[in-house]
């Protein structure tokens, strides 16, 4: 390979992208674009639910029961109600999210000794949602009759309340949160917007650059000159991975003090990887585009080649864990999964190449092994 006649395509390529001012500045608004709408849209924090409560007993206990949802920080307490079909109704029309039922007698049973049940009327249209909101609604009654058989025990027995609680529980859970003590969604999803932009963007980009030189018949230039294969393609990337590592600063930028994700890892092995993984995806930008002649197929092919596996197979909105095996198979075909186990390591674990060396192993590997196709691929006699 001849270092200057790669110089030289390079000159080229920046030239062309320069002079496109519209594809210039596409190129770098995109990616923040879509790190602000997806940062401020995507969240999977359940919070703040729409909550009501039909009390029939209107007791002293049912109004301290009911109190436990009112001042509970998952709940947006919009009031008391008698009247169910109403509270079914906004329930159809979003206005709620759940709602409680608390029966007549319901303070005579509890001082009765006898089971008062309390119903819960949950919106299932979108299930995880509902099963956090479930959860929530257990818990809290979970503690509510705790609380209850305590004093109960108390009273009995003699003994202080924190003595009967301790009883009636011997076995005390304690949980710790690590990584990401406070569970914000946005510490987790940030990072991640980092690989499904990089995973979308350089593809198009490098598929819609090479493709337009095929459309406007320029290519015949290099088919024609003494450039070879290996020169005319590193020449033709180069611009687009440089790109797209400056798009990587800015989204890392967004990310750590827009989003406020914490980054406890080394930065400078963090682009090191970002670097890989970005000639990854232009790596699939290139195959796409030595395979199509439009710039319309590159979009069309390059959303379905990047987009479907960011958003499913790379663990930004479920597990990898979670997945099928079929699924599982497919994300582990795929890069996105292991820039995913980077950013995520790099940002809240502080982690680093000790231990995830491995996936930056496979990323170079999957690079090296794209441009290797694209270079098979490519021809500089094809056919008419």
């Amino acid at each position: 390979m001849n270092i200057y006649r790669i110089q030289a395509v390079i000159s080229k390529e920046w030239r062309e992208i320069v002079r496109d001012r519209l594809f210039l500045v596409l190129a770098f608004v995109v990616p923040a674009m879509l790190m602000l709408l997806f940062g401020y849209g995507l969240s999977l924090d359940v919070e703040d639910i729409p909550f009501a409560i039909v009390d029939y007993d209107n007791s002293q206990l049912s109004r301290d029961y009911a109190s436990r949802y009112t001042s509970s920080r998952y709940f947006d307490f919009k009031g008391y109600s008698r009247d169910e079909a109403l509270l079914a109704e906004k329930l159809s029309t979003n206005e709620l999210r759940a709602f409680i039922v608390i029966p007549e007698h319901f303070e005579e049973n509890l001082l009765a000794g006898k089971s008062a049940p309390v119903q819960s009327m949950l919106d299932g249209t979108f299930p995880s949602r509902a099963s956090t909101t479930k959860g929530y609604i257990s818990a809290i009654n979970s503690a509510y009759s705790s609380e209850l058989l305590a004093n109960y025990l108390s009273n009995a027995k003699g003994v202080s309340a924190e003595f009967a609680a301790k009883a009636l529980a011997p076995v005390v859970v304690s949980v710790r949160y690590l990584y990401n003590q406070s569970l914000l969604s946005t510490w987790s999803i940030a990072p991640k917007l980092i690989m499904v932009i990089l995973m979308v963007s350089p593809p198009f980009l490098t598929a819609l650059g090479v493709v337009r030189e095929k459309e406007r018949g320029s290519i015949y230039n290099i088919y024609a000159s003494t450039v070879s294969r290996a020169e005319f393609l590193i020449g033709k990337v180069t611009p687009y991975v440089l790109m797209s590592v400056v798009n990587s600063i800015i989204l890392w930028l967004l990310a750590t003090f827009l989003f406020e994700a914490p980054f406890k890892g080394d930065f400078v092995f963090f682009l090191l990887a970002t670097s890989i993984y970005v000639m990854c995806t232009t790596g699939i930008g290139l195959v796409i585009s030595v395979l199509v002649e439009t710039q319309v197929a590159a979009m069309v092919v390059t959303a379905i080649a990047t987009v479907v596996p960011a958003a499913l197979y790379s663990g930004v909105l479920v597990p990898i864990p979670s997945l099928s095996g079929q699924a599982q198979v497919i994300a582990h075909a795929l890069p996105a999964m292991y820039y995913a186990d980077i950013v995520t390591g790099t940002f809240l674990k502080g982690t680093g190449m000790i231990d995830l060396w491995q996936d930056l192993l496979i990323l170079t590997l999957y690079a090296a092994a794209l441009f290797a196709l694209g270079y098979s691929l490519f021809s500089k006699r094809p056919k008419s």
